[in-house]
Formats: structure tokens, C-alpha cells, sequence
């Protein structure tokens, strides 16, 4: 269940160009939340920003989560600037979290620039609940956008690069990488990032026969449903669910029921 709390600031720091984690000291947000699951923040008191900022729970720890986000607009400017030991507003644990089956014998995790944000727990949560090590992919315009790759080689996991500019790794994109590994209906993929790396992802996959789950990222003013300002259409025929909203039935979706043409618009 969600809950609103003051939340001290732990830790801030840099970790690439325009791109912060930071650590907040929540433990009851902690002890509910689930990989994949977000919270809204408020960047700091009053009227400006008005909303909240939805932000992917990137770690969780037993007194506190971490977020790992990009510096885009006026909102997460104002974070940035967040000192350690500020006490900041945290609703969460918000949406639903990524499935994690016990009887997959493999799972390839793939992350497009700042999408890498709820994999790290995922990758914990895989190896504390199956005792797999899970594959990950990791893809960017060029190499200093690559996140997160010391702390999975720090978990055991194989770690595969890729870069738009050939800078480091291979070069080419995430879906290319995907189809080099081979996926086959024995695999469990998981995949964040540009709505344009999912589509192809889940293309891949569906060649391969393989499951796929994607965290869908989106606009949202309120985080639990009220609004509508966050819903995609699916495939299903149901007249009740062609519209589903990433903050409640999401953010993680099954890529099988995402209407991907309705999304990209090229």
C-alpha cells in the first residue's frame, strides 16, 4: 500500500553527465515496494512545481530506496539541487512491479539510457528469488550515457554494450544486441527505455517466442489513477481495458497487449 512520507536525503551525487542518483531514507516505502514499482516526489514545498514527479524505484534497501533520474525540465533541475540531509516529500510505492518467474531458465534484463533505473533491484530481486544470474543489455547514444554498468558487473551479471556511435561496445542498438543472444520461449526479457528500444525489443522477442515486460514511462499528474492523463491503448477487445493506464495497470505491461503503433508516431 502507498504511503506519504518525509523522506531525508541520504546520499546525491553525479553519476554522468545530467544524470543524479540519489537516496532517500524511506523504510516503510522500503518494505513495501516491489522491482518496478515508482513514487511521485515533490521537489520541494509550495506551488512551483505544482505536481509531483513520477520516478522509478531504482534499489531497495531496508530503511530506504534509491531513484536514479535525468536532469529534463524545471522539476528535476530544482532536485538536483537537493543537499544531503534535505527532507523531501515521497508518495510510493506506487503501480505494479515486474514478475519475476521461478521457473525461467533464463533472463535477459534491457535498459535504453536513463531506463536503466529499475533494473538494478530487479536484477537483485532475480538472483535472491531463483538464484539465476540475469544477462543485461545496456544501450546509449554514446558511451559516457551508459549507466549502471560497474554496479551490474559488481552482481555477477553479464553485461553486454551498445552504442549508437560505436564509442563502446557494439554499435548498433538494443534490439540488435537482443537478437545477437539469442532469446528462445525459454527466456524472460525485460526491457525499460526510448518507447521506440521497447517496440523493437518486444519485436525481437516475439520472433524468438520469448515473454516480454516492459516498464512504460508517461506524463502523470497524480501517480494512482484518478487523472487519466497517463493511459495507452492495448490490444485487448475488451471495451472496458483498451485503455489502461501506466500509473495503475502499469507502469510493467506484458509488450503482447501494447498497442506499440498507437504509441510511436514516426
Amino acid at each position: 500500500m502507498a504511503v506519504i512520507l518525509d523522506c531525508e536525503i541520504t546520499a546525491h551525487k553525479e553519476v554522468a553527465p545530467d544524470h543524479r542518483r540519489m537516496v532517500a531514507r524511506a523504510p516503510e516505502i522500503a518494505a513495501a515496494a516491489r522491482p518496478g514499482q515508482f513514487c511521485m516526489i515533490e521537489v520541494r514545498e509550495g506551488f512551483c512545481p505544482f505536481l509531483r514527479r513520477p520516478m522509478s524505484i531504482e534499489r531497495i534497501f531496508r530503511d530506504g530506496i534509491s531513484f536514479l533520474y535525468k536532469i529534463v525540465g524545471h522539476g528535476t533541475r530544482l532536485l538536483a539541487g537537493a543537499p544531503t540531509g534535505m527532507v523531501i516529500n515521497v508518495q510510493g510505492p506506487l503501480g505494479n512491479g515486474f514478475p519475476i518467474a521461478q521457473n525461467a531458465p533464463r533472463c535477459i534484463l534491457v535498459a535504453g539510457g536513463v531506463g536503466v533505473a529499475p533494473m538494478p533491484g530487479l536484477a537483485e530481486a532475480i538472483m535472491l528469488q531463483t538464484g539465476r544470474v540475469p544477462e543485461v543489455i545496456l544501450a546509449a547514444r554514446t558511451e559516457r550515457f551508459l549507466l549502471c554498468e560497474n554496479e551490474f558487473s559488481q552482481m555477477g551479471c553479464p553485461v553486454t554494450l551498445a552504442t549508437d556511435d560505436g564509442s563502446v561496445g557494439y554499435k548498433g542498438y538494443a534490439a540488435d544486441c537482443l537478437r545477437l543472444l539469442a532469446p528462445d520461449d525459454n527466456t524472460i526479457v525485460y526491457a525499460c527505455g526510448p518507447t521506440v528500444m521497447m517496440r523493437t525489443v518486444h519485436e525481437v522477442c516475439a520472433e524468438a517466442d520469448a515473454c516480454c515486460y516492459a516498464s512504460l514511462e508517461a506524463e502523470m499528474a497524480c501517480g494512482d489513477g484518478v487523472c487519466m492523463g497517463c493511459v495507452v491503448e492495448t490490444n485487448t477487445n475488451n471495451e472496458f481495458g483498451k485503455m489502461a493506464r501506466v500509473c495503475r495497470e502499469g507502469p510493467v505491461f506484458d509488450t503482447r497487449m501494447i498497442c506499440w503503433l498507437s504509441l510511436i508516431h514516426i
